[in-house]
Order: C-alpha cells, then structure tokens, then sequence
C-alpha cells in the first residue's frame, strides 16, 4: 500500500498558506495585484509563500551577495533583498527593459532600492560580464526555461562554495515527466544532470511549480 506523503492544494488552501506567511505588507499586494491584471503573464510571478522562503532562505544562510536572473515585476527582487542585510546587494538581471522599470518602481515602494542594482539585457551577456567579481551567496534563476542550463552554469561560476541556489519551475506543471516543448525538455534534463552532479547538492521541493534548492560544494571558508 501506498501512502501520499503530500497534500493536494486547493485555491482557498493555497491563500490560507499565502496568509500565514511573514512579509506580507501593502507593496506585496501591490505587486501582486499589479501581476493579475497582466492575464496570463500573471504565471511568471512567483508566489507569496515561495516570496516568505526566499526571504527566510537568504537571511538564513547569512547571504550578503545575491544575484536574480529573471526579475519581471520585482517580487522576487523584494524577497531576496528584504532577506539581506542593510549593506547586502543584489543584482537583478532582465532583459525587458520595461518589467525592469516596473521592479524598480516595486523595490522603491517597498524601501529597498538601495540595497537592489537591475541590469537590463541578456542574462547571458550580463553573468559573463561578472566573472571575475566577488561570488555570491544566493541566487534565483527564473527566466527562460529553454536556456535554464546555461543559466545553471553561468550562476555556478559565480557562486560561493556553500552557496545557494533557488530554481524556479523545475516540474513544469507536470510536463518534465513527458517533456513536449522545448522548456520542458531542457528543465527535465536539467533536473537530471544535477542529481549525479558532483559539484552540487540538490534537493527538489513540491512547491508552487517545483522549486530547486542547489548547495553548491566545497570548502565555505
């Protein structure tokens, strides 16, 4: 006999989960709101419980550096860098310079523009501008799922041993176990490889779209 070691979450259960999260405030909402009324592209937000764990995640693994590839509206950008101390820095990658604009308005609403720096361009260009700087503790990677291997790596480059990295999607609403576009192929394939990676420790969690959290290892000095 198998048992479900898991819960199927209904709307109303999903909000009541929201709800009892810290970090809710009116620029929450705001942005929240500001998502909704954008239809469909409302999927690339992320969502208020996984909001409250990246803030929790980065202020737990003392993160002072952080790094964002795929900022949209700046939800993401508001958690990370509200898990941040005053002097951290985060770095936001996006290649719209439009959502750009829009996070940036977010991040200033919610008081923490000094603390956030939204590079706008291809992510790719952007990581590889950065060898040779300071690594970073955390980073998000949620932007085109059909580059996430590239993304994956160049972030690694860049991390700290130690440090951690959050993967946004990585079930692809069901599709990686039967992948039928592109995206999906390459985040299941993705999801593979860092299993039997030896650079890495990987946990995948069922939350929201599947989250991926990646340890990268080594000594942490």
């Amino acid at each position: 006999m198998t048992v479900d070691k898991f819960i199927r979450l209904t709307p109303e259960l999903h909000r009541y989960v929201v709800e009892h999260n810290s970090f809710r405030d009116d620029t929450s909402a705001q942005v929240e709101a500001a998502a909704l009324d954008m239809g469909d592209l409302s999927e690339m937000q992320i969502g208020g419980d996984q909001a409250a764990m990246m803030t929790v995640l980065v202020s737990a693994i003392g993160a002072r550096r952080a790094l964002e590839v795929g900022t949209f509206l700046g939800y993401g950008a508001i958690a990370i860098a509200r898990g941040l101390p005053a002097d951290g820095r985060l770095v936001c990658c996006e290649l719209d310079a439009g959502y750009a604009e829009r996070a940036a308005g977010h991040l200033k609403a919610a008081g923490l523009a000094e603390r956030a720096e939204i590079r706008v361009g291809p992510a790719l260009e952007t990581l590889a501008a950065m060898q040779g700087d300071e690594p970073f503790d955390f980073a998000f990677i949620d932007a085109d799922k059909a580059e996430y291997i590239d993304y994956f790596e160049a972030v690694l480059s860049l991390l700290r041993p130690g440090g951690l990295i959050m993967l946004d999607n990585t079930l692809r609403l069901g599709t990686v176990l039967d992948p039928d576009t592109e995206a999906a192929r390459v985040t299941a394939e993705l999801n593979d490889r860092l299993v039997t990676d030896d650079r890495v420790d990987a946990a995948m969690l069922a939350v929201a779209d599947g989250i991926s959290l990646i340890r990268k290892r080594g000594a942490t000095g």
